[in-house]
């Protein structure tokens, strides 16, 4: 197997460790960890796990909460040549142990709720802890936290797997994607032209490990030898005073976060000056939470950044721009802009084949592309061969503009179908966000007496339905009208701080 020195994925860690060896390379609260510090920490713990197994693992499980112990796991388990497979202890059991079993995983380094979440999943995993202390495990199975730390990070393959992060599946099953470390490289070798990120940099990091935009994070900021900063739930109370008083530059979060801010008060024009860069993904981006983000923080550079999990974190992205991006949205949704570099990209119309119209279902072939779920099973479709390139099914319908900017529609499964009516929520959601006491607005879907029915769910100041009914129908057609409307103070939220649409059509159907 072909050696690929200078391509493993914690090489950018040990980048930021040459530029910056007594720099900070994760802060948490009050806990500063330098490059020097925490590449020791993790040769010890690397060493530790491998000397407590009779053989390497193939894959390590992080079972952390979001904090400076578990990005510290996270290098640990590279260092050790195996797969990581970042988890989070607030997953049901059941899920956590498909999860465990799929990836293969053979020991796990998790924290204090991470053992306890193991521990519920019934499984004998040999278990490091997180932080270097005590017994390592709720079970028989414990590995020592003393042991001789390895002298380097043991070499891995270019097309050995960096980590398997998992994504919802259609039967409840959840489905992983493994990102191999040649396919990370290429995704940041293009983040280091994109952007000038340098040692003086604080990243925020908002994400839990278990969601691949943590992986941008980490990485950019390691590579280039900046700081991360793990940004705590009460950040958000006061957001502009937290990010001063951290000296955050980079911010990337979900575009949640912004309604969060505007809630309690934080998009005060010149709130957040500090700030040379905002970066948004995960859900689409909304125009008026651009315009309005980027007047709190007038000196950052603002990107949506969109891709899915299967192609390594992002694949396309859209830079701001206030004199012409705003003509430029569709739906009141921001574009997701151009496809990577060395990428190829094609659209499927209805009937599933490629398409020069417009408009379509977009795929994407390149060196990002995962090569396959960890069940086959699971691959079938969702990638397609177009002339002898292998192309990956996102599920997202695109608008195909002719300066190449590609917008967002909305997903497949968000085009419903009401009494005869094709129905894109996305389009019903910006119509409600146009009401005067509206600030966000989310459509899904409900079955009565066997027929598809809208409902919204909403937040700004509440306002008797046949109000708002009655201005949607002045904006929508009679066949697109939703059938019932409730106020919100704020949206569920899953684990990777998303809109929780599971939850709102729950609640829509009158289900617990």
């Amino acid at each position: 197997m072909e050696s690929t020195a200078g391509r493993p994925l914690y090489e950018r860690f040990l980048s930021g460790l040459r530029i910056s060896p007594t720099g900070t390379a994760v802060r948490d609260g009050d806990r500063r960890i330098s490059y020097e510090e925490a590449h020791e920490s993790a040769l010890a713990r690397a060493g530790a796990l491998l000397a407590g197994l009779d053989r390497p693992p193939a894959a390590v499980g992080v079972l952390a909460d979001k904090s400076a112990d578990a990005y510290l796991s996270l290098l640990a388990a590279l260092y050790t040549g195996a797969t990581v497979v970042p988890l989070h202890a607030e997953f049901p059991a059941v899920r956590t142990r498909r999860m465990l079993e799929a990836a293969g995983v053979r020991a796990v380094i998790a924290d204090g709720r991470g053992l306890a979440a193991l521990k519920e999943t019934g499984l004998e995993l040999p278990a490091l802890a997180a932080g270097g202390d005590g017994d390592g495990g709720p079970s028989a199975h414990r590995i020592p936290s003393t042991g001789p730390a390895l002298d380097g990070p043991l070499p891995v393959a270019a097309d050995d797997t960096a980590y398997v992060l998992f994504t919802s599946g259609s039967t409840g099953r959840p489905k992983g994607v493994p990102i191999s470390h040649d396919s990370a490289h290429h995704y940041f070798q293009l983040a280091d032209k994109r952007y000038d990120f340098h040692a003086a940099d604080v990243f925020s990091q908002t994400f839990d490990l278990n969601f691949d935009c943590a992986m941008f994070d980490l990485f950019c900021a390691w590579g280039a030898g900046a700081a991360v900063d793990a940004v705590p739930a009460g950040a958000y109370r006061d957001l502009p005073r937290y990010l001063a008083d951290h000296a955050v530059s980079v911010w990337f979060s979900t575009p949640s976060a912004i309604t969060m801010a505007r809630r309690l008060g934080g998009l005060v024009p010149g709130a957040m000056s500090g700030l040379r860069w905002s970066l948004f993904a995960g859900e689409a981006l909304r125009q008026d939470d651009a315009v309005d983000w980027q007047a709190a923080a007038p000196r950052s550079t603002l990107e949506n950044i969109y891709g899915p999990t299967e192609l390594t974190i992002t694949v396309t992205g859209h830079r701001w721009e206030p004199g012409t991006s705003p003509d430029r949205c569709v739906n009141g949704l921001v574009p997701i802009g151009r496809v990577h570099e060395g990428h190829e990209y094609l659209l499927l119309g209805e009937d599933g084949r490629p398409t020069e119209e417009p408009e379509g279902e977009l795929c994407v072939a390149g060196p990002q592309l995962t090569r396959g779920y960890l069940d086959p099973g699971d691959d079938e479709g969702r990638f397609l061969r177009h002339d002898g390139a292998r192309y990956y099914r996102t599920g997202d319908r695109v608008r195909r503009p002719a300066d190449g900017e590609l917008v967002y529609l909305g997903r497949l499964d968000s085009q419903v179908q009401v009494q005869g009516w094709r129905i894109e929520l996305a389009e019903v959601e910006h119509a409600v966000r146009g009401c005067a006491a509206v600030r966000d607005a989310v459509v899904v879907t409900r079955t009565a007496e066997d027929r598809a029915e809208l409902v919204v769910f909403y937040t700004g100041d509440p306002v008797p339905a046949a109000v708002l009914a009655r201005e949607m129908r002045h904006a929508l057609p009679k066949g697109m009208l939703p059938r019932d409307y409730r106020h919100l103070e704020e949206f569920p939220l899953n684990s990777n701080r998303k809109i929780d649409r599971g939850e709102l059509a729950r609640r829509a159907a009158g289900r617990p």
